[in-house]
């Protein structure tokens, strides 16, 4: 399965294509799983942008979660674009969950600044910081700092 010892709930995927892709590209160095809410209809293109955006990494689509109907389909990103653009649309309420990028890969500061965005949409700056700063290794005070300085900006 995917890495579940880190992992980031971004919510909602961007309606619009160009949003959608800033958001991929926000999350693409963050080390830790990635998963988001998605519209069943608009699923095949997001996994398409996410492809080109995040590089063809293990993926599982989840519909149904706790639910009777459940279902898992788990593979690459571009297995499962092929796989919803050639059978449709699935029914129900999707979870897309994409595995982090290669150890190789570092956060550099406009991955951490992609994240504190991410975080700071759904939490506190207080719990921003301490969820960016656990997933980066970085330390907080940096963290913080990079907050504040996010915030006077948006």
């Amino acid at each position: 399965g995917l890495p579940s010892d880190r992992f980031l709930f971004a919510g909602f995927l961007p309606t619009k294509k160009v949003a959608r892709r800033a958001t991929y590209e926000e999350l693409r160095v963050v080390p830790a799983s990635l998963i988001f809410f998605e519209s069943p209809k608009r699923l095949a293109v997001s996994l398409a942008d996410a492809t080109e955006a995040l590089g063809d990494r293990p993926a599982a689509v989840a519909r149904e979660l706790t639910k009777l109907h459940e279902e898992v389909r788990r593979g690459t990103l571009s297995e499962l674009t092929a796989h919803y653009t050639e059978a449709g649309p699935p029914r129900g309420e999707i979870v897309l969950v994409i595995a982090p990028p290669d150890a190789e890969a570092a956060i550099d500061d406009e991955g951490v600044d992609g994240m504190l965005r991410q975080a700071m949409q759904h939490a506190s700056l207080r719990d921003a910081v301490d969820e960016v700063a656990r997933i980066a290794g970085r330390p907080k005070r940096e963290i913080y700092a990079r907050a504040l300085a996010l915030s006077e900006t948006d």
